[in-house]
């Protein structure tokens, strides 16, 4: 495997992995009536490519589900990303 391949590979897995993790952590502020994480803040970690760890984390930490915004937002921004990934890599 290329190294350009190892990078693009660790990026995505790295974004999604985190916002997995900030998912469950608002989750968890939710839960225990703490500070949240700013919606703005998931909003951005999905467009820049994590929105895989967010549908996970809304399907597993059973967070943001009732609200269309998120499920938007991280379909387009997968969308978004497979595409650019296409266009990366058949070049």
């Amino acid at each position: 495997m290329q190294t350009f391949t190892k990078v693009v590979l660790g990026y995505y897995l790295i974004l999604n992995l985190l916002l997995l993790v900030v998912m469950w952590w608002d989750k968890r502020a939710a839960v225990r009536d703490r500070r949240r994480v700013p919606e703005s803040t998931l909003f951005i970690l999905s467009l820049l490519g994590g929105a895989v760890g967010g549908f996970l984390g809304m399907r597993l930490c059973h967070h943001k589900t009732r609200k269309p915004a998120f499920y938007i937002i991280f379909a387009l921004s997968l969308v978004l990303h497979v595409v650019f990934l296409l266009f990366l890599f058949r070049r």
